[in-house]
């Protein structure tokens, strides 16, 4: 059994461990609740999305970006055919050069097969060349400015 002076002991080292567990309780439920404040801001949303015709709360409404209509074939060959089609590089027909575009033609079936070839890509040109946004019409166009058919 523990003796009285043992006793008075033990609680006098109870009541100076309560304190700085009393204070290190606190302490952790503080940070907790900062760490949960923080969680909480890092989850926000970034932004918030306002269509056009509902109303929107203090947002200004965004019209959605277009295609910016129809291109010239010479907008399309400036931007998207000189680079290769301008000096011949790889094998391409010369912008011009209307022999070398006939012959391309006569072996794939006239203008709507270098369309055709155009549209999906020959040898080291991509599909559309690099015009993705490019209708077959725009594509056309081009190709009919570029070879003279």
């Amino acid at each position: 059994m523990i003796s009285h002076h043992e006793g008075v002991r033990v609680n006098q080292i109870k009541k100076m461990l309560a304190v700085p567990a009393a204070v290190f309780a606190l302490w952790a439920m503080s940070a907790t609740a900062a760490t949960n404040d923080d969680i909480a801001k890092r989850l926000e949303p970034v932004g918030q999305v306002c269509v056009q015709g509902q109303e929107c709360k203090g947002m200004e409404v965004a019209a959605a970006a277009g295609g910016g209509g129809a291109k010239t074939p010479d907008e399309i060959i400036a931007k998207h055919c000189n680079a290769c089609h301008g000096s011949g590089l790889l094998g391409a027909p010369k912008i011009g050069d209307t022999a070398a575009w006939k012959e391309r033609a006569d072996h794939q079936g006239g203008l709507d097969g270098i369309l055709a070839k155009a549209i999906t890509g020959i040898n080291a040109m991509p599909p559309k060349g690099t015009c993705a946004d490019c209708s077959d019409e725009d594509l056309k166009g081009a190709i009919k400015k570029m070879s003279g058919l």
